[in-house]
């Protein structure tokens, strides 16, 4: 069962569709990024994940409960934080978190447990117009948590973050999945912080990253990183005392070698493996330095599908 399922889900607006025929799968307890660059329809998405607009067609399931316009009960599983956060400045942190609590009948403790949880318990008694946006970020995200729920959906959380506050919120969406086995949705157009999140993720705790790619409102790719990135063909960079001679022993063995520039030559892997390379050239009378794999950037994947290119040049 997915944490997030949707068929065929189409948004019609007056100048053509916002998304079409969407299907998405996100797993549960994963981080699942939703790219898509500006205008491709991801927030359109996400205001149908949550009820805020009214699919034109198909269908939205949240851990295996239909989310209709009759029964929003599934809603109960997820808190949100979509585009700018909506806070009181008048009043104290603790303050906006009491309102919430209040309207969606929430336990008295949760106030405590999410300012802990976000690291704003030494300044929740402060009025929020004093707030860096780094701490209103956070307070949004746990106005978010407030009623404990299983998934978070977030729309560009980082913009307007400096690389400090970025750190931050990062930390915590890794420790939410890590401890408390929340599936996060997080849309952004940022494919750096995607890709962070991603190697972080699968070092630490030997998860996928799950991705869907979208643009102009259809789905141009879902699955895994890893097998995103096994569109793209494996390739070698090498440093080696005499490029001039490499290129021609591997020219003359049927590799497809390039120079990228900066001195190192770029072979993309077909028969030969990287060892095997590393021998011709060491028997052809070359002193190699330096032999890396060069793994395709998510930005570089990402571009190949927005713009319909081959995945690699």
């Amino acid at each position: 069962m997915h944490a997030i399922e949707t068929h065929s889900l189409s948004k019609r607006f007056p100048g053509g569709f916002g998304v079409h025929e969407l299907d998405l799968a996100v797993p549960p307890g994963s981080i699942y990024g939703f790219l898509g660059p500006n205008g491709a329809g991801k927030t359109t998405t996400i205001r149908l994940l949550l009820s805020l607009l009214k699919p034109s067609g198909g269908a939205i399931r949240i851990f295996g409960e239909a989310l209709t316009a009759r029964s929003r009960r599934a809603l109960a599983n997820v808190g949100a934080l979509v585009e700018s956060p909506s806070l009181y400045g008048h009043l104290t942190g603790r303050e906006n978190l009491e309102v919430t609590r209040r309207l969606i009948a929430a336990a008295h403790r949760r106030v405590a447990d999410v300012l802990q949880l976000v690291e704003l318990a030494g300044d929740a008694d402060r009025l929020v117009r004093t707030y860096s946006l780094g701490m209103r970020q956070r307070l949004a995200l746990a106005l978010a948590l407030l009623g404990e729920p299983r998934i978070l959906i977030l729309d560009e959380p980082t913009n307007g973050l400096d690389p400090a506050g970025i750190q931050e919120l990062r930390a915590l969406l890794r420790q939410l999945i890590a401890e408390r086995g929340i599936t996060v949705f997080l849309s952004s157009h940022l494919l750096t912080e995607i890709e962070q999140m991603a190697t972080h993720q699968m070092a630490m705790h030997q998860m996928e990253m799950h991705l869907g790619v979208l643009d102009r409102g259809r789905m141009l790719f879902q699955g895994t990183l890893a097998e995103l990135r096994r569109r793209a063909p494996p390739r070698l960079l090498i440093e080696c005392d005499d490029v001039a001679r490499a290129t021609r022993e591997l020219d003359a063995a049927g590799e497809t070698v390039t120079a990228d520039g900066s001195g190192q030559l770029v072979v993309a892997l077909a028969e030969r493996t990287s060892a095997q390379i590393n021998r011709l050239l060491v028997e052809r009378g070359v002193g190699v330095a330096r032999l890396a794999p060069d793994d395709a950037s998510l930005e570089t994947l990402f571009l190949a599908l927005t713009r319909g290119e081959a995945a690699r040049p």
